[in-house]
């Protein structure tokens, strides 16, 4: 396993990070989620154009690497669109704490259908992370008003979607290049744009200023970015270590970049989760990169 798995992880982390700090001022100042959808869409083209440079525009182009690229990209963009949709009716203070778990899918793949094994100290940080996720993601000033149960289901639907998904990237890097792959959820992300269209509410004043579709465009490129390099990270790194390093990194940097653009204190629930995030992160990292010095002896 080469070392690139931590340097892709690490800025992943860090550009998805910056991505959920900024992203809130464009709907706040109201630029709708979905209308974004279609910007993040149309940004994920740069990277693309890098990305197949890099391979000299040689894209897998048999029938298993596109269905899997594909598959890679409708798992992650259409779980977005349909998450826009619960969040209307659903309470964001359970939804967000229920998604943040989606690497025990990936896990729980990667274990019983590819293998995967790791050592110890990697499984305890593996651990704190899912329960740094669940700390991270709840909002004490959101509530948990819950007046019917019915986001439950859509809600698992996207958990299992964006959990497959890192296992489709993972196995797809085995079989094609990361650079297709990434190609493909690009493609999927452009193909879903009419979703998004169709599920805007253009009856609303929608804002067009600098902090709308501008910024929007800025804060997506990072989005898109972090999409690329995770891609990457997958390609010579465990899903088991990589899905649960960036899924617990990337929001302990969305609340220290928050904190210091507000000037506020984290709750005392998200400072559990933040120590949690970084003593698994650590943890995982180094039993990684001890494995990937390993296989470079051996």
């Amino acid at each position: 396993m080469k070392r690139t798995w931590l340097i892709h992880s690490i800025i992943t982390m860090f550009v998805w990070g910056l991505w959920g700090a900024f992203s809130p001022m464009s709907v706040d100042a109201g630029f709708p989620e979905t209308l974004g959808y279609v910007v993040w869409a149309g940004t994920m083209i740069l990277p693309a154009i890098v990305a197949l440079t890099l391979v000299h525009w040689k894209l897998d182009a048999d029938f298993r690497s596109v269905a899997l690229g594909c598959l890679a990209g409708f798992l992650g963009a259409g779980g977005q669109l349909y998450l826009f949709n619960i969040l209307h009716d659903a309470p964001a203070n359970l939804v967000w704490p229920l998604l943040s778990l989606q690497p025990v899918v990936t896990i729980s793949i990667a274990v019983i259908l590819s293998g995967e094994r790791t050592g110890r100290w990697s499984w305890i940080g593996i651990g704190l992370s899912l329960i740094a996720g669940v700390l991270l993601s709840i909002n004490p000033s959101l509530g948990t008003s819950v007046r019917s149960y019915a986001w439950v289901i859509p809600t698992l639907i996207v958990f299992f979607a964006w959990g497959i998904q890192a296992n489709v990237i993972s196995h797809a890097n085995k079989t094609m290049k990361a650079e297709s792959i990434f190609a493909y959820m690009t493609l999927t992300a452009i193909l879903l744009i009419p979703v998004a269209l169709r599920m805007t509410d253009f009856s609303k004043p929608i804002y067009l200023g600098f902090k709308g579709p501008y910024l929007a465009a800025i804060v997506q490129l990072f989005n898109a970015v972090g999409a690329l390099l995770m891609v990457f990270a997958f390609r010579s790194g465990k899903a088991i270590i990589v899905a649960p390093m960036i899924n617990v990194g990337a929001p302990v940097i969305t609340i220290i970049l928050t904190l210091i653009i507000t000037g506020g204190e984290p709750k005392d629930i998200n400072q559990i989760g933040m120590y949690a995030a970084i003593i698994a992160t650590v943890l995982m990292a180094l039993e990684g990169q001890t494995a990937s010095n390993e296989t470079k002896k051996a």
